[in-house]
């Protein structure tokens, strides 16, 4: 009879996805000699080989591949028994790890923790700043319990298998131009062609919000735009609008309520809206997930009566005359 370790089958799992021993290492926390230790240990446990060299790394062979297809169905099988049992006890208790984008992270994420403090003291709560494309290998192996991601209009992000994807919250992206920019006096929405000449900034390259900016730009405004600058920090990419003269596309929850520095535009012929979305994996959720999200969800209900109005442009106050 053949014996298997769940804890070795997830490392296998692990490796599948994430495709090298130091990634698998880098995301567990282990160093790669103990993962590729385990591993041979597992090897023994099967009667089979498993990894094969691949230049200065390995791959799976066909046993690999064969026992990491039955390691998902045995992980799932495992982490269902395991939400089912704590849910039949009654009992909200564990460890919740969660993940967000910066804006979804500082308006619901850090106030759940507050909240689940309070109403559940017997859960610990771990959340990280993650854009949903690093934490996609973590949702799927179950080391990222919820993701709090984004997903822009004319801009869809992908929908892989085995996620439940449900929409938080829908907000305005509107351009945000420095004040002392010529399209920034009054008036009404601008056009984005008239911006083929300015200087943007926009997230790292490869998320959401980058894709959007230069997806928009080409498909609206019909040219490449210099997106000179990047940050995933919205008050980084507002201190590059106020004090470089760049422009922006933000979201209305990274926007501050009231700032001289700088003035918030429709666009011209297109409505521009991104919606905050909760990822989790499908299947039974643990009690302690559970509260968590229910409790992500209420905050994220009040977000339209607590988000700041759209900033505008105001003058400065006026200097007294003869100083004092």
């Amino acid at each position: 009879m053949v014996t298997m370790d769940l804890r070795r089958l997830r490392l296998l799992r692990e490796l599948e996805e994430r495709g090298t021993l130091g990634a698998v290492a880098t995301a567990l926390g282990y160093s790669p000699s103990s993962v590729s230790q385990q591993l041979s240990v597992l090897e023994k446990e099967v009667g089979a080989r498993l990894l094969e060299k691949a230049g200065r790394g390995v791959r799976l062979t066909d046993a690999g591949r064969l026992l990491a297809l039955h390691a998902r169905t045995l992980l799932t099988a495992a982490e269902a028994a395991t939400a089912d049992l704590a849910a039949l006890a009654g009992a909200v208790r564990g460890t919740v790890r969660a993940g967000g984008l910066q804006s979804a992270a500082r308006r619901l994420l850090v106030p759940a923790v507050a909240r689940m403090m309070a109403e559940h003291p017997q859960v610990r709560t771990e959340i990280s700043e993650l854009e949903l494309e690093q934490a996609l290998p973590g949702l799927r192996l179950g080391a990222v319990d919820l993701v709090v991601s984004d997903d822009y209009d004319g801009h869809p992000r992908p929908r892989p298998g085995g996620l439940r994807f449900e929409v938080l919250h829908e907000e305005p992206v509107r351009l945000v131009l420095p004040a002392r920019h010529p399209l920034a006096g009054p008036g009404g929405p601008v056009a984005l062609s008239a911006l083929r000449h300015d200087v943007w900034v926009a997230s790292d390259v490869g998320t959401g919000h980058h894709d959007m900016v230069v997806g928009s730009c080409r498909s609206i405004g019909g040219y490449e735009p210099d997106v000179r600058h990047h940050s995933n920090d919205a008050d980084v990419q507002l201190g590059l609008v106020r004090a470089a003269g760049a422009v922006a596309l933000l979201p209305a929850l990274a926007m501050p309520a009231v700032d001289p520095a700088v003035a918030v535009r429709d666009v011209a012929g297109q409505r521009f809206g991104r919606r905050l979305v909760v990822v989790s994996r499908d299947g039974p959720m643990p009690p302690a997930v559970a509260a968590f999200l229910a409790v992500v969800t209420d905050l994220a209900r009040g977000l339209d009566a607590t988000s700041p109005r759209d900033p505008v442009t105001r003058p400065g106050p006026r200097r007294r005359r003869g100083g004092g």
